[in-house]
């Protein structure tokens, strides 16, 4: 096939076969879909031991702690949530076949553009299981195949979870592929597969992220690492301001979405900043922050240039003091990765023209950055978040998971 890259008869044969269902996909029906995803369901749940015997084997033999190690445990809690996302999906409307606008020329063609799928969509991820679960399900009721390159750290996982998945009778042959993970061979060979893969989603961090787009030749849907930031204005309500902290910081510090840095206007710093310093520190938080920081509490380490823009994935966070809105959003603007912000204030102006300046792709005014997912918005589950302006932006799934196509209706017209 024109275009598509070497790779090798192992993964040529996945890839070739997915694309053949990527076919098949296109035709299911939403009932049948959505059947099959129940079924999906079922059988995560009803395989429930040997999901987590894989797990226990990944956790004992990955080199991880902390956070990373967070990300890649399964509980029975955590499976029944895979299953739960699942049937949240399935509970979602169908984007294929929706028609976006119709309309009629005088010369009487009909036109109108409808949803369609994207066809092969490819992931590479890091040690997320739950990431198979998510990846596989949005792409099956969108009728798209999938091809998953999961970390090595959780290959065990992955194996198990795409097993049982595409083991379900009915789910067509290919419409789930699982990538070998112990040589990078696999993720080239798939980011190069032209012809055969339509998209490529990375989700991870920089350097999976940034390897995938500089290497990538099939078209990239960038998803993004989150350095997000909390503002608390002169007018916040500061018992309200620490709920949020906190709970951005300290619910689950490994995720893309959890506060990396907090900044603080200048005229509550000397009464904000020692009471949410003393709360963060109780809740395991390592405090970075600036001259003005350190000054104003203890058991703070000064913050360096290399901290403002750091991703910390871990109980570490980074205080800094401003004195004026404007202060605040230029100093976001050009840290942040563009994942999500918060701002914390009673005042309406401040916080309008925060979300309307603020270049990222989730603004929030009064509430926690934990927010940003696709559960949480709505969506059943997500194949990550968008921090790129083109195709989608913020937590994408279903609908970011199709293209258009224009569908017109003549009788007997030709172009003079």
């Amino acid at each position: 096939m024109a275009g598509t890259a070497t790779v090798t008869s192992s993964t040529r044969e996945k890839l070739e076969r997915a694309r053949n269902a990527a076919r098949t996909l296109a035709q299911l029906s939403t009932d049948q879909k959505n059947h099959l995803l129940l079924e999906m369901a079922d059988a995560l749940e009803a395989h429930m031991p040997e999901i987590l015997r894989a797990n226990e084997a990944d956790v004992k033999h990955a080199n991880l702690s902390g956070a990373l190690l967070d990300r890649l445990l399964l509980t029975p809690e955590r499976v029944r949530e895979m299953a739960k996302a699942i049937r949240d999906v399935a509970a979602l409307p169908d984007p294929v076949g929706e028609v976006l606008e119709a309309w009629t020329r005088p010369n009487g063609l009909n036109i109108r553009k409808i949803r369609v799928p994207l066809g092969l969509v490819g992931i590479v991820y890091e040690s997320r299981p739950n990431v198979t679960v998510d990846a596989a399900v949005l792409a099956f009721k969108s009728g798209n195949a999938v091809v998953l390159r999961g970390g090595k750290e959780a290959a065990r996982s992955n194996h198990a979870l795409a097993g049982v998945l595409a083991a379900v009778p009915g789910v067509p042959s290919g419409a789930i592929e699982l990538l070998e993970s112990s040589t990078r061979e696999t993720v080239q060979e798939l980011i190069t597969a032209r012809g055969l893969v339509d998209v490529v989603i990375p989700r991870g961090g920089l350097e999976l992220i940034s390897h995938v787009i500089e290497h990538a030749t099939v078209p990239v849907i960038e998803t993004g690492a989150g350095n997000c930031h909390i503002f608390v204005d002169e007018s916040a309500d500061l018992d309200m301001a620490s709920r949020i902290v906190l709970n951005a910081k300290t619910q689950r510090p490994s995720v893309c979405n959890a506060a990396e840095k907090l900044l603080v206007h200048a005229a509550i710093a000397s009464e904000f900043i020692p009471i949410i310093v003393r709360e963060l520190t109780v809740a395991g938080v390592e405090v970075r922050g600036d001259a003005a920081t350190v000054r104003l509490a203890t058991d703070v380490k000064p913050a360096t240039e290399q901290d403002w823009g750091e991703e910390y994935l871990r109980l570490c966070i980074a205080i800094r003091v401003v004195f004026s809105l404007d202060e605040a959003i230029e100093h976001i603007n050009h840290y942040s990765t563009k994942h999500s912000e918060a701002i914390i204030t009673a005042n309406e102006d401040h916080a309008r023209k925060f979300l309307r300046l603020i270049d990222s792709a989730a603004v929030y005014w009064n509430a926690s950055t934990r927010f940003t997912d696709g559960g949480e918005f709505g969506f059943g589950a997500e194949m990550g978040v968008s921090t790129q302006k083109l195709h989608c932006r913020g937590p994408f799934a279903l609908r970011e998971l199709t293209s258009t196509k224009y569908e017109i209706i003549g009788n007997g017209q030709v172009r003079g």
